[in-house]
């Protein structure tokens, strides 16, 4: 069980990295540095739904990784 687990989270991880640096790419390289220009956008379409799956991920990945722990002992 222990095994599947630690699969799971390295599958999860890899996923949610990319998820990450998606939204990053979509941001420019002012996203990157932290600058910010003063507007404020609305997320919309893929924007939206890959924000929502990155929150998704991390959920699942923590939840994962409590059980993971609690498995282990």
């Amino acid at each position: 069980m222990q095994t599947y687990l630690n699969i799971a989270q390295v599958i999860i991880s890899i996923v949610l990295i990319v998820a990450v640096m998606f939204q990053v790419r979509g941001g420019g390289l002012g996203g990157i540095v932290g600058t910010q220009t003063g507007t404020y956008r609305t997320k919309r379409g893929i924007e939206r739904t890959l924000f929502q799956l990155t929150i998704v991920l991390a959920i699942i990945f923590v939840v994962i990784s409590i059980f993971a722990v609690r498995v282990s002992s």
